[in-house]
């Protein structure tokens, strides 16, 4: 991506030596889903057996505290990186809540090592980066990135960049009523229910991560030559299916919460190709068509 001269955001918190103690329940994003998979593929199981059914959620384990904590030249690279990302998308949603005459209220991103305390729970790296509705904040563990990178193959600026835009994503969901609706709707149906619905929210969210990407780029020419390759790249290695494969050899349609690589890497292509909000509607359409 190009960001020469790009701004940095000041929305952001870095909590990068410190850390806390958990075991309560928080919400996952793109980045739970790639964690599964590492953590799956790393043990010979299957990645889904990680995640819980309802909305996506992750149960962290206890975490432990970082001590004399300095980061590598590579995390500062990242966190530098993150922050401009983190910018361009309060610029980008900023012109688009206000078209639709809204006021856009920017998250914070916190950045993290190892475990984090949230208004959703306390959690350890191994949920990937989330965002929590509760208090508007974005959570990332930079090392995120070098694990997606080794593990699942995908790499690339705009690869990470496509992380965080799906985790503003949902707080752009959350902004609309969007999030807060489904995930009352979650709560009053069956499983298999509730997952169809996680799938809409979280098919939305890559459509959301396209919409941003399209007027980053017309606003600031930030789109290089093999960009839109490493985003749908890793687009395609997070769906359900593939991780489910991946794991032991088939898939349980029934079991996804975030849909599969096809459905994930159409939404984002959607939102890339078009950067009109008023085509990410996945809530109203049949599943099957989804």
């Amino acid at each position: 991506m190009n960001l020469n001269g790009r701004r940095e955001s000041s929305n952001v918190s870095d909590r990068r030596s410190e850390g806390g103690g958990g075991g309560k329940k928080i919400g996952a994003g793109i980045g739970a889903v790639i964690i599964a998979a590492i953590i799956a593929w790393i043990s010979g199981g299957n990645p889904l057996d990680v995640l819980i059914s309802n909305a996506g959620s992750f149960t962290s384990g206890s975490s432990q505290v970082s001590q004399n904590y300095t980061p590598t030249e590579e995390e500062e690279e990242l966190a530098r990186f993150s922050r401009q990302i983190l910018a361009g998308t309060e610029d980008v949603w900023t012109k688009i809540f206000a078209r639709m005459g809204k006021e856009y209220e920017a998250p914070t991103l916190v950045l993290y090592t190892d475990a984090v305390r949230s208004a959703c729970g306390d959690a350890s790296a191994s949920v990937g980066p989330f965002y929590c509705s509760a208090d508007e904040k974005l959570y990332i563990d930079l090392s995120f990135f070098r694990d997606m990178r080794k593990t699942l193959g995908a790499d690339g600026d705009f690869a990470y960049a496509y992380v965080i835009a799906h985790e503003v994503g949902h707080h752009v969901q959350h902004l609309l009523g969007i999030l807060d609706e489904a995930h009352s709707q979650m709560n009053r149906v069956s499983e298999t229910e509730a997952n169809n619905i996680s799938v809409r929210i979280e098919l939305q969210a890559d459509f959301l991560a396209g919409v941003w990407a399209y007027h980053d780029n017309e606003m600031f020419s930030s789109i290089e030559d093999g960009d839109l390759e490493e985003a749908l790249d890793a687009s395609m290695k997070i769906g359900d299916d593939y991780l489910q494969k991946r794991a032991r050899g088939y898939s349980v349609p029934d079991s996804f919460t975030h849909g599969t690589s096809a459905q994930r890497s159409r939404w984002l292509k959607k939102g890339l190709s078009t950067g009109d909000l008023s085509q990410g509607d996945t809530f109203s359409i049949p599943y099957s068509s989804l």
